[in-house]
């Protein structure tokens, strides 16, 4: 906030969603005035909008974010457990089979927040927008910026009963997702492009909603099957979760030539008998489905690099999907949101409105929870046929070669294990994966035999109605 001598300080976010609402939240710590301008009207309660269709999906929250999440908001993750989501152990409450293998339940290392978007994002919303310094101007667009290279003024909307008409800030932040004009916008106002990559495996979900055996609704543990790149062929992948209200959200995804069906009816069958494994398949046939399947195929890695560009104007950082968008299968955006949030606060905090290149620093702070969840991401995706014009880089040979036998080393040894946790759930920075002890680690590989199945309980088969 400002004192007397100091002139008012105005924000506008665009873009009401999650990275969006946590990005007020951070300003209001630092401004006077927060606007958030909408696209959709925004709904009271949990519930489903048009400008967010990846609700219908699995999502988590990793604890690196759960942590940003609850700076900016104080006790919010209680209130979500309140309100029924989940909170599972990693990888205590975790059944996976990984590229090498399945990966045993190592004590607590960290842990993920499960919910459905529209309770994770009305929690979220209710928090933020009672907070009188921020407002919402609901069903408007932005359509661009006012200003120069040098400095932004402020931005165009265009409300949906009105004309068209300008809102004035002292900081614009794009937060509007993957659809974000933000490229276009920064070259009509007289910069160069900014550099790109995209990395398209071709990747399309089908997601479920389920109704647990009534015995399993209770502490049962995330199911993931995730794909084996090395045996040639479409990377299929599968994951359940428990979510709220004792129920479980079932996403199904696959590369070019393996892609799940949208139809109902084959929806178990695709679990059981394209997955590398049939677990999934089998604990859907003891529950009970409450939706039909919901289909997409919005999963290209994006990713905008912003803070390369030679030069940057002030007032205006973009955030989000809107920077960087990744395949929704590693579940790293909601987490790369909040800490990019709380990055933003802190760096004005730190500097100060009136300091120059405040939003270079900005852009390059955020830069940072970015590239961590992007090398996470296009560590697998790069090698799918069609993925990138160029094929993989060598880097991106070298990274991946090295990350995979970190992955092997992992099923049999719990300290690689907590290590690649540490990164995985962005409370660390790779730089852990790369001292002595961990090197020296990953030479010798696993401490322990591979598993010859899932790693449930007994009482957990039983609870799933897998054994009598």
């Amino acid at each position: 906030m400002t004192d007397s001598s100091t002139p008012a300080r105005t924000a506008v976010v665009l873009g009401g969603s999650h990275s969006g609402m946590l990005a007020a939240r951070a300003l209001a710590d630092v401004a006077d005035r927060v606007v958030v301008v909408e696209r959709d009207a925004l709904p009271a309660a949990p519930g489903p909008r048009k400008g967010l269709p990846q609700a219908r999906h699995a999502h988590m929250l990793w604890s690196g974010g759960a942590r940003a999440l609850e700076d900016l908001l104080p006790g919010t993750t209680g209130a979500l457990r309140e309100a029924g989501a989940n909170r599972r152990p990693v990888t205590t409450d975790m059944v996976a089979l990984g590229t090498r293998g399945w990966f045993r339940r190592w004590p607590e290392s960290h842990h993920v927040i499960l919910a459905g978007r529209d309770l994770l994002d009305a929690t979220v919303r209710a928090r933020v927008l009672a907070d009188e310094r921020i407002e919402v101007v609901e069903r408007a667009e932005a359509v661009g910026l006012t200003g120069t290279e040098a400095a932004v003024t402020g931005v165009r909307i265009r409300p949906h009963d009105g004309p068209e008409r300008t809102l004035g800030a002292d900081l614009v932040v794009d937060a509007s997702g993957r659809g974000s004009q933000a490229a276009h916008w920064l070259t009509a106002l007289g910069l160069p492009p900014a550099e790109r990559r995209e990395v398209d495996t071709g990747l399309a979900y089908a997601s479920r909603l389920y109704l647990a055996p009534a015995a399993a609704r209770d502490g049962f543990p995330v199911v993931n099957v995730q794909p084996d790149r090395r045996d040639g062929g479409p990377g299929r992948a599968g994951f359940l979760l428990p979510i709220e209200e004792g129920r479980w959200i079932v996403t199904l995804c696959g590369t070019r030539g393996g892609r799940p069906s949208q139809e109902n009816d084959d929806f178990v069958r695709f679990a059981r008998e394209d997955l590398r494994h049939p677990l999934i398949g089998d604990l859907l046939e003891q529950a009970e489905p409450l939706t039909d399947v919901f289909f997409t195929r919005s999963t290209v890695n994006r990713r905008h690099f912003y803070e390369r560009m030679p030069a940057w104007p002030e007032n205006f950082a973009v955030l989000g999907d809107a920077l960087a968008a990744f395949n929704p299968v590693y579940g790293h955006g909601l987490a790369v949101a909040a800490q990019s949030a709380l990055l933003l606060r802190d760096t004005v905090r730190r500097h100060g409105w009136t300091a120059p290149g405040l939003s270079r620093r900005i852009q390059r702070a955020a830069s940072r929870p970015v590239g961590a969840a992007w090398d996470l991401a296009i560590g697998q995706d790069v090698f799918y046929p069609g993925a990138t014009e160029q094929g993989p880089t060598l880097r991106d040979r070298l990274v991946t070669a090295y990350v995979d036998r970190l992955m092997y080393t992992a099923t049999g040894n719990g300290r690689i294990a907590r290590r690649v946790t540490d990164v995985t759930s962005l409370e660390r920075g790779a730089g852990v994966l790369l001292t002595p002890s961990v090197v020296a680690a990953a030479l010798v590989g696993p401490l322990k035999p591979p598993l010859s199945g899932p790693p449930l309980t007994a009482a957990e088969r039983k609870a799933a109605g897998l054994e009598s």
